[in-house]
């Protein structure tokens, strides 16, 4: 398919949220993604994710995650000042803000005459834990969520009762959850944790862990894994195709 990228500024309860769609140009009705960036947000890899999920069928938006702490379009570099101020970024917005702007992302979307009404979400990263979020939305059949990182821990700012772990009943859709099991950011008994806790909460998900470290799936740099990127990619797809193909 060919693809069409734009950018939209969409009203939340915290602020003006770019956020960036990409789809197929045929103007046909496809099912929407909510797909969720590192702390870098939306990087040139990110985007070229996006696209490659867009061009399977789908309309894909990228929200700047952090749009209340940064100028509109604000993109940061894979660098230590830019790890150093995504970081900061994480730890300043709570994630209670997060489910604010999937509410906005849904219903922009249902107002396009491109969209099916059937969401879907797919994440990297601190990414792959907002995906996880968005899957609290009853809208949200299909999830993949890729190393998301601090979902084993209580490291984003939340109210008590508010971490994404606490409110698993609320998830009703498909999860995918993928893993590298080189990654020191996510421990195998943080790995477990969130495991068991959807074993638990009798959740319908699928559990990948591979030979990778973090950031597998990014096509730029070092630790780029182009086999696993390819079989990560591969495995979301099939859930999309199941769950959001009317």
């Amino acid at each position: 398919m060919i693809i069409q990228s734009t950018s939209h500024d969409l009203a939340t309860p915290t602020g003006v949220m770019r956020t960036y769609l990409h789809q197929p140009s045929d103007g046909r009705q496809y099912p929407t993604i909510l797909f969720y960036s590192e702390i870098f947000q939306q990087t040139g890899p990110i985007e070229r994710a996006a696209r490659l999920i867009a061009g399977y069928g789908y309309n894909v938006l990228v929200p700047e995650v952090f749009h209340e702490l940064n100028p509109i379009g604000t993109v940061l570099a894979y660098d230590d000042a830019g790890r150093d101020k995504g970081n900061a970024d994480k730890m300043a917005k709570s994630i209670e803000g997060y489910d604010s702007d999937n509410v906005a992302l849904i219903a922009w979307a249902k107002t396009q005459a491109w969209n099916n009404g059937l969401f879907g979400a797919m994440g990297f990263c601190i990414g792959g834990h907002l995906a996880f979020r968005a899957a609290l939305q009853p809208e949200i059949k299909a999830t993949a969520c890729f190393y998301a990182t601090d979902l084993h821990a209580h490291v984003i700012p939340n109210q008590a009762g508010q971490h994404s772990m606490d409110r698993l009943a609320e998830i009703s859709g498909e999860l995918l959850m993928i893993w590298g099991k080189q990654d020191p950011h996510i421990p195998a008994a943080g790995r477990a944790r969130v495991y068991q806790g959807l074993v638990a909460a009798d959740k319908t998900f699928t559990w990948h862990e591979f030979n990778g470290p973090h950031a597998f799936m990014r096509d730029e740099g070092e630790r780029y894994d182009p086999q696993l990127a390819g079989l990560g990619n591969q495995l979301a797809l099939d859930l999309f195709s199941r769950r959001l193909r009317a």
